[in-house]
């Protein structure tokens, strides 16, 4: 079964830990804390995205603060996201889920 990347709708207090993240997966989402699947969480300013995992025999928590600037997190605050890996990358590098399309890769010969 292939990864699943779930967004939180809205702002999650990032006071939040493990107990805490793993709590709204499984009671506000209804979704299974222990699927394999990321769960990302995203504050009210947009700077912090909480990414939780279990892997194995234990979760993993992963926390991004950007320096400057902001996350394009989406805005619907209505219920839980599925996105691509593709759209997660772009989501942590700065730019929109919804990138229609990107350049293609250009793949050089060595002679």
């Amino acid at each position: 079964m292939p990864v699943q990347v779930y967004l939180a709708p809205g702002a999650t207090d990032m006071r939040k830990s493990i107990n805490g993240l793993s709590m709204l997966v499984a009671e506000q989402f209804e979704l299974d804390p222990f699927s394999g699947h990321l769960f990302c969480f995203c504050n009210r300013r947009r700077d912090i995205v909480k990414i939780l995992l279990w892997d194995r025999n234990g979760f993993c928590l992963r926390h991004k603060r950007l320096e400057k600037d902001r996350f394009l997190w989406p805005q619907s605050e209505q219920e839980v996201m599925s996105i691509s890996g593709q759209s997660f990358s772009w989501l942590l590098d700065g730019l929109s889920i919804e990138q229609v399309e990107a350049h293609e890769r250009l793949v050089f010969d060595t002679v």
